[in-house]
């Protein structure tokens, strides 16, 4: 299975820091003069004159709006001057800025030249925000070993977000040989400290059976240690567990729930699950109107399973009114990101003509693009493209050469075609019995009963 890892906390800033109680006099880099109580004046005039402490409270404040109209523009003022005076946490608070464009042009290399001066100073946050940076290539070359080693010094002080760092970093093998049991092992030191991106990736690695063995209780109990936290990602795991009973008892009422909480958060996974729920009424009333609409929200932010799901809506006419041009748009969408039904969906309609020209070689290009992803039904539909000479010449070896990697698969489509051409000797040897059997398999596994009925009267001729 495809284990589903997540980021640990890309950006980390100090906002919840509480006012120091200190001598009163100083007025230095250090954190002196404040009281607990202190008013917004108070420490308006301390940061004016001078206080470092002060002037990242001030900081603080304007950042967040506390007693103050919220401005990025006097927050960016305030941690600079803090940060100046080598206030470590003011430095990682102005590198963040610069991350994410907060108040100031967006500039990783100034973010980065802030972080640096933080963590050298021991600031574990710091350390783990520059462990980023080098992970990702922003403002510093793309450098694993170096975000390991700032993942590691700020591991070794407790931090959670860098032990769950360590952890994708083994999972992965970037800047280290791959090794899932040290992925579990500093998963599980920032799980054990409530850290919810690191109980979502143990969660999965236990689903998974990746460096522990195979326990889906376990991972539900720890899918549900981060969705009880709000942890959107594991509310989706923890839905799908729920779907496939895996670790608890088939519910799709308990499905439907959790990942209604995931999708009011935005998880476009969960909003396209949702969707699934509803146009196939598992846990909730059949509502394809509903099922549009969680596959759009999830379609609109780029996820090609909800693109090519929404597509299918159109295509059929259900929860909208039937729209070929819509439909081939959004499979396009999917299929460009490698989405192989997409892939297939959007041959058939060059096959077909449907809202865009026929085009066989377009038809091909797109059926080979998900047949070589193991798509049975492109694989089938290629094979029918190479056995009529559609889009390319006529090649029965070709075609028998896909019916039968569909054929392995249990395509009953495929069974038929490769049929036929045992029955006729075309691209193999001819082999009666051979075509028998895979008549046989057709008509016993198809859906269709068109296609049943087709493989049956040829079952009837040879038999």
């Amino acid at each position: 299975m495809k284990i589903r890892t997540v980021l640990c906390a890309a950006l980390a800033l100090f906002l919840s820091q509480p006012i120091l109680v200190e001598a009163a006099g100083a007025q230095s880099g250090t954190a002196t003069a404040l009281s607990a109580n202190a008013t917004f004046d108070q420490i308006a005039s301390l940061a004016q004159s001078g206080n470092a402490e002060a002037q990242f409270q001030l900081a603080k404040r304007y950042d967040t709006g506390q007693g103050v109209a919220q401005s990025d523009k006097q927050a960016l003022f305030w941690y600079r001057k803090a940060a100046e005076q080598n206030y470590n946490m003011a430095q990682n608070n102005l590198g963040a800025m610069f991350v994410t464009g907060q108040g100031v042009t967006q500039d990783y290399t100034q973010a980065a030249f802030w972080y640096r001066k933080a963590a050298a100073q021991g600031n574990a946050i710091a350390q783990d925000n520059l462990g980023d940076l080098y992970k990702n290539g922003h403002g510093v070359a793309q450098d694993y070993a170096q975000a390991l080693s700032w993942y590691r010094k700020a591991a070794e002080q407790g931090n959670t977000n860098a032990q769950c760092n360590i952890g994708i970093m083994y999972r992965t093998g970037k800047g280290v040989p791959q090794d899932d049991k040290q992925a579990v092992f500093w998963y599980r030191k920032a799980a054990e400290q409530g850290n919810t991106a690191a109980q979502d990736n143990l969660g999965a690695m236990y689903e998974a059976g990746l460096g522990v063995p195979q326990d889906y209780a376990q991972a539900v109990s720890w899918y549900r240690k981060a969705a009880d936290q709000g942890f959107a990602n594991s509310q989706n795991n923890l839905g799908i567990m729920y779907i496939t009973g895996h670790g608890v008892a088939q519910d799709y009422a308990q499905a439907l729930s959790w990942y209604r909480k995931a999708a009011d958060q935005g998880n476009i996974a969960a909003q396209n699950n949702l969707g699934g729920m509803y146009r196939d009424g598992q846990g909730v009333t059949q509502d394809h109107v509903q099922a549009v609409f969680w596959y759009r929200k999830a379609a609109d932010q780029g996820f090609a399973l909800a693109q090519n799901s929404l597509g299918v809506m159109y295509y059929n006419g259900k929860g909208v009114a039937q729209d070929y041009a819509q439909a081939a748009s959004w499979y396009r969408k999917a299929a460009e990101q490698g989405n192989a039904d997409a892939q297939n969906n959007l041959g058939t309609m060059y096959n077909l003509g449907q809202s865009v020209a026929q085009d066989y070689a377009q038809a091909l290009y797109w059926y080979r693009k998900s047949a070589d992803q193991g798509n049975t039904d492109a694989q089938d539909s290629l094979g029918t493209l190479y056995y009529e000479g559609k889009g390319v010449t006529r090649d029965y070896a070709q075609a028998a050469y896909w019916y039968r990697k569909a054929v392995a698969q249990n395509n009953p489509a495929a069974q038929h075609d490769l049929g036929v051409l045992y029955e006729n000797g075309q691209g193999v040897p001819q082999d009666k019995q051979q075509a028998i059997e895979l008549y046989r398999k057709a008509a016993a596994q198809t859906d269709d009963p068109e296609a049943r009925q087709m493989a049956q009267e040829r079952l009837n001729q040879l038999q």
